[in-house]
């Protein structure tokens, strides 16, 4: 017997092989249909099978040793091999890789839903009597667990409307910046939801990182979160614009058949290794045979995505101008003005999701949900069908009315996301609901 440690222990997986051909870089749609995986390895299958198993075999105890030093955080950076499925799997893992390909980050994590994800980042990286600055409007769940939940431990919260310009930003952090220090905590954290559910509205991240490296010095800079469901990963990459982390609820376009629930969060290992740890002792990582479906659904993500997002167009240009319309909050018919110019730099799309108001109150927008045929009513967005659903009714029901009307969030508010259908049935079938308005 000896106490010396062994090598580390090969992973189940290789390091990649060469994301470049020919002095070329591989694209992401590319690298989704193998990065990560050796069929070898599993009996030669082309796709990774789904690992049931709670626990892990070690190769040695010395090795076992080693991979707890690095999920117990004595060791940075995580176990060295498989451990215990509340930790780690080979689905997940693979899962991990491909979705930092995505926007480019050092290290990415999946969690059981959007919600767990954004739970987890917050119990790992906010205190007591810490402040929280957001944008708003923000998903309601995640107003909720800022205002009432992380309340309870003597958090508190400055936001700002996702539209505020530059100096409006400057002046909310300055200010939590003296609420933190009177209470004895920190600014823990600049969270932000661009575009805002459900508004669409835009958030300025290049205005959030310039306030933020003014305002703070170097050792006490709060990393600036940022949810991109609505347009990522492929219409938007916000590390490329001054954010830390970046996250999703992968119910959406990256699982795209509304048949799982799942999140992830992307960033730096100096922001994910905190978030690891914390998941590692809470349990929200996804399960085996989500992760798997996930991976199935990262190949046709480009191909979805594009198809929803042409139809969108189609479909807005028939809504803009129809007569029973009092408004659409579609990111491609912008006017010029700020919103438009934080478009330009910020996005490559104008993605799937929009806000369509109809002429009248929350009587006329129920009857035109009710009269659809093709689009289903129903919660949630970014998958192969189209949805609609009225969020001041159902999404943001437990938003105060007060806030709701500030953020915009009004009774004949709907929310459209459109799917991979044929454009001129969808045409047709809000046609003819707007018809019963």
């Amino acid at each position: 017997m000896t106490d010396t440690l062994p090598p580390a222990t090969p992973r189940r997986k290789p390091k990649p092989a060469s994301t470049r051909i020919a002095g070329r870089n591989l694209s992401p749609a590319t690298q989704m249909m193998g990065f990560g995986y050796d069929p070898m390895l599993s009996e030669g299958s082309l796709k990774p099978p789904i690992f049931l198993t709670s626990t892990f075999a070690f190769e040695n105890a010395a090795a076992g040793k080693r991979h707890f030093e690095g999920i117990t955080g004595k060791r940075p950076g995580g176990a060295d091999g498989l451990v215990y499925s509340r930790f780690n799997g080979p689905n997940q893992e693979i899962l991990e890789d491909r979705l930092a390909i995505w926007d480019e980050a050092e290290d990415a994590l999946v969690f059981s839903s959007g919600m767990s994800a954004i739970a987890t980042l917050f119990l790992a990286h906010v205190g007591q009597n810490d402040v929280i600055v957001h944008s708003a409007p923000l998903y309601a769940a995640t107003e909720t667990m800022v205002a009432k939940i992380l309340a309870r431990y003597g958090v508190e919260y400055c936001d700002f409307p996702a539209e505020a310009s530059p100096a409006e930003i400057a002046d909310v952090l300055a200010a939590a910046k003296a609420l933190a220090a009177k209470k004895g905590g920190r600014v823990a954290m600049l969270y932000l939801e661009s575009p805002a559910n459900p508004t669409n509205a835009l958030v300025d991240v290049e205005a959030c990182r310039a306030a933020i490296d003014v305002g703070f010095a170097i050792d006490e800079r709060p990393p600036i979160a940022i949810d991109n469901t609505f347009l990522g990963p492929l219409w938007s990459r916000p590390l490329h614009h001054g954010a830390d982390i970046v996250l999703y609820s992968l119910t959406k376009y990256a699982g795209g058949h509304s048949d799982l629930v799942a999140g992830g969060v992307l960033g730096a290992k100096r922001w994910i290794d905190p978030i690891r740890s914390m998941r590692n002792i809470i349990g929200t990582i996804c399960d085996p045979n989500t992760a798997w479906m996930l991976l199935r659904s990262l190949e046709t993500l480009e191909l979805r995505m594009s198809r929803a997002g042409e139809n969108a167009l189609r479909v807005c240009t028939f809504l803009r101008d129809h007569p029973k319309v009092a408004g659409i909050g579609y990111l491609g018919f912008l006017p010029d003005g700020a919103q438009k110019d934080i478009f330009e730099r910020h996005c490559t799309g104008a993605g799937s999701t929009f806000s369509l108001f109809i002429k009248g109150g929350e009587a006329e927008a129920f009857r035109f949900l009710d009269a659809l045929k093709i689009a289903k009513l129903a919660v949630s967005l970014g998958g192969t069908e189209t949805l609609a659903s009225a969020p001041a009714a159902m999404t943001h029901l437990s938003v105060p009315d007060e806030r709701k009307a500030r953020l915009g969030i009004t009774d004949n508010l709907v929310r459209i996301s459109i799917g991979i259908e044929d454009a001129d049935d969808l045409i047709a079938d809000f046609a003819q609901a707007l018809d019963m308005v």
